[in-house]
């Protein structure tokens, strides 16, 4: 099913008589084992865009690429830099604004411009009654009491199905450029990367390579701005990090660091994907509990992208640590079994169970999908 519009939309959802799995572009791998497809391909096209408010408003199945190109014509951007899951799933299709908004898709600049939920100004979406709600935005109407446009944010369908979606938009920099160190332990990658998180230089990625291109260590400080603040913030990073070893600037990263944000040095290893949120102090230790196949240190070490041997438990292995950890790529068996998504505290699940009960009474979206691991 594509519906067309949002009443057609509403109307296939009010008239469901069984589970509905939602589908954006299809290109992150994740998708529930049952239901009728409902595609919001056909839900496409900007629908306001005013470059002098840095405002868009979008309709949900709108490829990110049509997003992209109409923001940089105006020298703009997507700040919160989402990846493209294609090359390390081997998906197909195009990624949609929708499902960005829906998964919270957020890549190395969120430590300095925030998450893609933080530029959402406003949403609307069909609930499970079939009832178009309308929330935030340039109208600023909210009649149910919740935040709504945080709380689709990373419910991955499962609240309702995204129509459009208003956000905020920033200037693309003029320039950029990366402080490289080389030869790091993952220790020191973490020390250094905290350092420069905590000056006032206003570092947009912060990432580690325990193998670099060459198969040697290399962190990775960036920073963007005009010509003029990029010199001088680079070179003020150099000397803060000169306990840590000799470190160059280089000014031409900017496939460095697309290949940090789409995890590309996995795309072709075999083995299965596990995305880890931490605490960026914990990040060494949990690395040595892994035992991993591969490893990526972003977001100065609180986001690690982990490459284990198929089948493995990576959560048994690193126990409480106070994150939680998310299987990205894997077989379906292996995925039935562990479950895509880390158990929620009982509260909190208690809270999650209501929302799904308050927007999808008839539990119709995406069923099973953010079931957790027990």
């Amino acid at each position: 099913m594509r519906p067309g519009t949002e009443a057609e939309l509403a109307e296939a959802v009010a008239t469901a008589q069984g589970p509905l799995a939602i589908v954006g572009g299809g290109t992150r791998g994740v998708r529930p084992e049952t239901g009728e497809v409902i595609e919001t391909g056909g839900l496409s096209g900007i629908t306001l865009y005013e470059p002098g408010a840095l405002t868009l408003v979008v309709q949900a199945g709108t490829a990110v690429a049509e997003v992209e190109t109409a923001l940089a014509a105006e020298g703009q951007r997507l700040a919160f830099e989402p990846m493209d899951h294609r090359g390390l799933l081997g998906t197909v299709g195009a990624p949609t604004i929708g499902g960005v908004i829906a998964a919270n898709v957020s890549g190395p600049r969120r430590i300095q411009a925030g998450a893609a939920r933080d530029f959402a100004l406003g949403v609307r979406f069909v609930d499970g009654t079939g009832t178009v709600i309308r929330n935030g935005g340039r109208v600023m109407k909210n009649v149910t009491g919740y935040d709504l446009v945080k709380l689709t944010a990373g419910s991955w369908g499962s609240l309702g199905v995204l129509t459009e979606v208003a956000l905020k938009v920033l200037p693309a920099p003029a320039a950029q450029g990366s402080v490289v160190l080389t030869g790091l332990s993952t220790e020191r990658a973490v020390a250094a990367m905290s350092r420069t998180l905590g000056s006032p230089f206003e570092v947009t990625g912060a990432a580690h390579l325990p193998e670099g291109p060459d198969g040697a260590p290399v962190t990775m400080i960036r920073v963007e701005g005009f010509e003029e603040q990029v010199r001088y913030r680079t070179g003020r990073l150099q000397a803060l990090l000169e306990g840590f070893g000799a470190a160059h600037v280089a000014l031409d990263t900017a496939a460095d660091w697309a290949a940090i944000r789409d995890v590309k040095p996995f795309h072709e290893a075999a083995g299965d994907v596990w995305r880890v949120s931490c605490k960026p102090s914990d990040a060494p230790a949990l690395a040595e509990k892994a035992g991993a196949s591969g490893l990526i240190f972003d977001w100065g070490g609180g986001l690690i992208w982990v490459l284990m041997p198929k089948g493995t438990d990576l959560r048994t292995r690193l126990g409480d640590f106070g994150g939680h950890a998310t299987l990205v790529r894997a077989a379906p068996e292996t995925r039935a079994q562990l479950g895509t998504f880390q158990s929620e505290p009982a509260p909190v699940a208690a809270l999650t169970a209501g929302l799904r009960a308050r927007f999808d009474p008839k539990g119709l979206f995406n069923p099973g999908l953010m079931a957790r691991a027990a």
